[in-house]
């Protein structure tokens, strides 16, 4: 039996219709179960606003301490340096998690904590990023699995307690992001990375992975080495965090030393995660070439 042109037109375009529906559906499931957050909801429950990272399926929102007035030996702390809270939600299947970093004053960590643990989260760690800070500044780690709609309204519980609690004294800066003449693109050549340069605080951030719950978590959730600077090319400031295998830590510790770069707590951020993730926050003063050169030797220690 011959086929009428129109009919065989017909069965061609059908023909390559069901090809490309069935060569493009694992992409298609991809981008549905990446685009399933239910991203409105939890900006609502959460009260913050948030960005989807597509590459891993994380949508994180975040609270910039823009209430806190922290110094830290002369130079004035601001919320891209290393002061705002967020947490970051991911989906795999039908599986739901939560993690979160929470900046806090002394008088909030109870206050903050009773939130989270009574609306059925886990805190994870609790320790210091900096010292000789005023006023005095804690950061929490908490964790949750359960229902999407549940953890972000937990969330939103812990967020609206933080909010409650009153701002710290404001003393004067000698090193203040406002004025800082730093040159971004020197910085990017002594690091062998492309950081950004805004509102005075240059930032890099490398990610790493691990898991967790039987999920994969990354940069987004929280597992990366980050570092910001302030100041000029004469006099930076550097502050940040490395997350490194418990096998990296030594020679991490030997190499900032080595730099000149000041150790300032060292701890876990999770628990039960494979393989283990250690992370280490770091203070420095010093030329902005000198201080990323010493981070950067640092750094090809911790590649996958």
């Amino acid at each position: 039996m011959h086929c009428r042109p129109i009919e065989f037109s017909f069965l061609v375009a059908t023909s390559l219709l069901i090809g490309s529906v069935l060569i493009n559906a694992p992409q298609a499931a991809s981008q549905q179960q990446a685009g399933s957050i239910d991203r409105a909801a939890i900006e609502k429950a959460t009260h913050a606003k948030g960005m989807l990272d597509p590459k891993e399926s994380v949508f994180k929102v975040s609270i910039p301490r823009e209430d806190l007035s922290v110094m830290i030996g002369g130079v004035k702390m601001t919320p891209p340096m290393g002061l705002t809270s967020w947490a970051a939600f991911k989906r795999e299947g039908k599986d739901e998690m939560v993690m979160g970093d929470l900046v806090l004053t002394q008088d909030q960590i109870n206050p903050v904590m009773d939130a989270a643990l009574d609306n059925g989260l886990h805190v994870t760690a609790l320790h210091n990023h900096f010292v000789t800070e005023s006023p005095r500044i804690m950061f929490m780690h908490i964790a949750g699995t359960g229902p999407e709609l549940d953890l972000a309204t937990a969330v939103g519980k812990v967020f609206s307690t933080i909010r409650s609690e009153a701002k710290g004294p404001q003393d004067e800066a000698q090193i203040d992001p406002i004025h800082s003449s730093l040159d971004a693109a020197k910085l990017d050549s002594a690091l062998g990375l492309k950081g950004q340069y805004k509102d005075g605080v240059y930032k890099f951030v490398v990610g790493r992975k691990t898991r967790m719950h039987d999920m994969e978590i990354g940069n987004q959730m929280g597992v990366n080495t980050w570092g910001t600077f302030a100041g000029s090319d004469d006099k930076a400031v550097v502050d940040g965090d490395f997350a490194m295998r418990e096998g990296e830590l030594q020679s991490v510790l030997k190499s900032l030393r080595a730099a000149g770069i000041n150790v300032v707590a060292i701890h876990q951020h999770m628990v039960g995660e494979e393989p283990r993730i250690m992370f280490l926050h770091y203070w420095a003063i010093a030329p902005a070439d000198a201080l990323a050169k010493g981070l950067r030797a640092a750094l090809t220690l911790t590649q996958d």
